[in-house]
């Protein structure tokens, strides 16, 4: 593919995404959302770390929906909340190890979501926006069930 493509779902307003990789001898990714573009890679010496890993862009997805989400609650209750910092960091645990997992055999990725929020808020406001944290659309879509079509074109 030589030229950008952003194309509508017609099932959404959401375009969509494409990915084509920039050097036939490397793995390095562009990724083009409508007229932004964004560059993916692996570290050396897998790959030549011209952009953050397929899970750096994963986390961040989740870290600024977050955010995001947190912020939107916040402004609309008119809560004196100055910033949102969300730390992310994925792993693979063995099943066993996670007690409020259903699965029990195997490795299972885990992410842990650290939140810092900023601002003259009390201990109410503050679990709540907690609470809120979750409900972002991205953490909804990876804590539900996936379902990925895959197909040639």
């Amino acid at each position: 593919m030589t030229t950008l493509e952003t194309a509508q779902d017609p099932a959404s307003a959401e375009t969509t995404v494409v990915v084509e990789g920039m050097d036939p001898a490397a793995l390095t990714q562009r990724i083009s959302v409508g007229e932004h573009q964004l560059v993916a890679d692996e570290p050396r010496p897998i790959g030549e770390d011209a952009g953050p890993t397929p899970y750096d862009l994963l986390l961040g997805a989740l870290g600024a929906c977050t955010s995001m989400t947190v912020r939107m609650y916040a402004k609309r209750k008119d809560w004196p909340l100055e910033q949102v910092r969300v730390s992310l960091r994925h792993s693979r645990i063995h099943a066993q190890d996670c007690e409020d997992c259903e699965t029990r055999t195997g490795m299972l990725d885990h992410i842990d979501l650290g939140i810092e929020l900023i601002g003259d808020l009390d201990d109410a406001q503050r679990q709540r926006l907690l609470l809120i944290a979750g409900r972002c659309p991205i953490h909804q879509t990876l804590t539900s069930e996936i379902h990925i079509v895959t197909t040639s074109r």
